[in-house]
């Protein structure tokens, strides 16, 4: 590309790095607000781990759920978000927050006006992850993209990323959040099976209408914004990764180097640059520098470009660093392969225990997941092995339900137990012996775990009290949905590792979203959202979305703040 006349290869408004939820939102709204937006890329896929995930936004009081009749208020919203960072003393400044709670329902707008192929609706009864705190909601307030003809992208549809699903979706079924809350009961009830057959159905109905539906709920969102920014010509580089940031004399941002086509060419932003390119979770050196051991980036499942290049660029430049300790934390169940499998509803359903490595419970299994990473590692720091745990279970669970990859009385893979991630036996002792940890303890541990199943309460943990422990639970499971014996052989038990979603600490950024120095000043012209930034829900974690609605809300905060303060451009 030809040099603009002073040092330049190429010039915008804003340069917007990254391609998931964050980075697309931020190009949506800058191009909306009449800036010249370029999105950059580093890997040859767009869509970031957001195309991996749920795709659910949460964002209290948000127009749709106003237009589906779900009553929530901003003042609710505050006083919930307060409570549940109020559970670490968490200091996120109340500007922050206010920012979130007053922000994020203005770009829900914003962003189903600029994208006709984006459409939210309420995910109906899904609760925020503590709704017994104050100003919480035990029918929730996430919402979902509608299901999106991938036709829409034209050619780039091939560039959006992919998933290898945990178990198939034949004839390119796709499934929504609310729809996938089911599935793991697939054993257990008739009405689920007709789900399945519903949604096969449904899949070959598209596929014969010649349509191609996008499988998740995270490419649903980000097809649906890469769309609306197809329609006004927005480009999005693949390939093109930032070597560096560049500055003026005074240290305000610039621009960036990027390597395209092979070839470094500088990219001039006028405006701003806004970081959405995700955290540092595929980084080794990173997780082992700032995150408690035992750590590594194969436990995972963050997309594999997420190396903190622009955590580590905005360091370089002074600016200050929040929450690098921590991350989106999950129960992770390996495959022989070292592939992290999401440990979700597994979790609630009743008949499955958690134990550490004297073969005892230590936490709520159902609880949500980025409290059970906390609390596997708080147990690591107490002297006793809780990565890796291990979640037992029995015959009737494995005929009832679904376990990781594994459908309802499909045969666990021979490579599982080989690998030793998996163990089975006839009695709890000797289950205990091949875990390797003490047998009287773990059959001390299930007996008494049965008698709390049989009477419906768990004393220890109050597993099956919270709306939110119910959520994936087993309601023909009485008295408690989440409660269930461990009693029928043959038993197994899988190890379990804190895996994440994604790095929560980045870049700390004000109200507006703009990176600020150790100092607490303000680098001048560079913006972050979602991973790449420390994120506003602290340690916790308000409820199912709040990654990608706070990753949204701040996206839109930055882009519109770039637009109120554009810089002049030079005669």
């Amino acid at each position: 590309m030809a040099s603009s006349g002073n040092g330049w290869d190429h010039e915008v408004d804003v340069l917007v790095v990254g391609s998931g939820a964050a980075a697309l939102a931020a190009a949506v709204t800058s191009n909306a607000r009449g800036l010249d937006t370029l999105v950059v890329e580093k890997t040859r896929a767009f869509g970031g781990t957001t195309a991996y995930s749920g795709g659910g936004l949460w964002i209290p009081d948000n127009p749709v759920l106003r237009r589906e009749g779900m009553a929530d208020t901003h003042e609710e919203g505050r006083t919930y978000l307060d409570a549940v960072l109020a559970l670490h003393d968490d200091d996120v400044s109340p500007e922050r927050r206010e920012a979130f709670l007053t922000e994020g329902p203005k770009a829900v707008e914003l962003l189903e006006r600029e994208c006709p192929a984006l459409r939210f609706d309420w995910v109906r009864g899904y609760p925020d992850y503590h709704p017994e705190l104050p100003g919480g909601k035990s029918e929730g307030r996430q919402i979902q993209a509608r299901p999106v003809d991938g036709r829409v992208l034209g050619d780039e549809l091939a560039s959006l990323r992919q998933i290898r699903p945990v178990y198939p979706q034949p004839f390119g079924m796709w499934i929504r959040i609310d729809e996938a809350r089911d599935l793991p009961r697939i054993g257990r009830s008739w009405r689920v099976r007709g789900l399945v057959a519903r949604l096969v159905a449904r899949a070959l109905v598209a596929k014969v209408q010649g349509k191609k539906m996008v499988r998740t709920g995270g490419q649903m969102l980000v097809a649906g914004l890469r769309a609306g920014l197809r329609d006004k010509q927005v480009p999005l580089w693949l390939r093109t990764p930032v070597v560096e940031l560049c500055t003026d004399e005074d240290g305000a941002v610039t621009g960036a180097v990027v390597e395209r086509e092979g070839r470094p060419r500088r990219v001039r932003a006028r405006s701003g640059v806004i970081l959405g390119a995700g955290g540092f979770e595929r980084n080794e050196e990173m997780r082992h520098r700032y995150q408690q051991e035992p750590i590594t980036n194969r436990w995972t499942l963050g997309a594999s470009g997420n190396t903190g290049d622009l955590i580590r660029a905005g360091a370089a430049l002074g600016a200050e660093l929040g929450l690098m300790e921590d991350s989106w934390w999950v129960p992770g169940l390996l495959d022989p392969d070292g592939r992290c499998v999401f440990v979700l509803a597994e979790r609630q359903l009743p008949g499955g225990i958690i134990v550490n490595g004297d073969g005892e419970r230590y936490a709520n299994e159902s609880m949500p997941y980025v409290n059970l990473g906390h609390a596997m590692y708080e147990g690591q720091a107490r002297g006793v092995t809780h990565v890796p745990s291990w979640m037992v279970i029995d015959a009737r669970f494995r005929r009832r339900y679904v376990f990781g990859p594994f459908l309802p009385r499909q045969p666990v893979a021979k490579a599982w137990f080989e690998s030793g991630v998996a163990v089975r036996a006839d009695t709890i002792g000797e289950l205990a012996g091949k875990m390797g940890v003490p047998p009287d303890r773990l059959q001390a541990t299930v007996e008494r775990f049965n008698g709390f199943a049989r009477a419906g309460r768990d004393p220890d943990f109050h597993r099956g009290e919270s709306a939110y422990d119910r959520f994936y639970a087993d309601p023909l499971q009485t008295p408690n949905p989440c409660l269930g014996p461990i009693e029928k052989p043959p038993y197994l038990a899988f190890k379990l590792v804190p895996g994440d979603i994604g790095t929560k600490g980045g870049l700390l950024t004000d109200e507006h979203a703009r990176v600020l120095r150790e100092d607490g000043s303000v680098v001048p012209g560079l913006y972050a959202a979602g991973n790449t930034s420390s994120s506003v829900m602290g340690h916790d974690y308000p409820g199912p979305g709040s990654t990608l609605g706070a990753a949204v809300t701040f996206a839109y905060v930055a882009a519109e703040h770039v637009a109120q303060h554009r810089r002049p451009t030079p005669a």
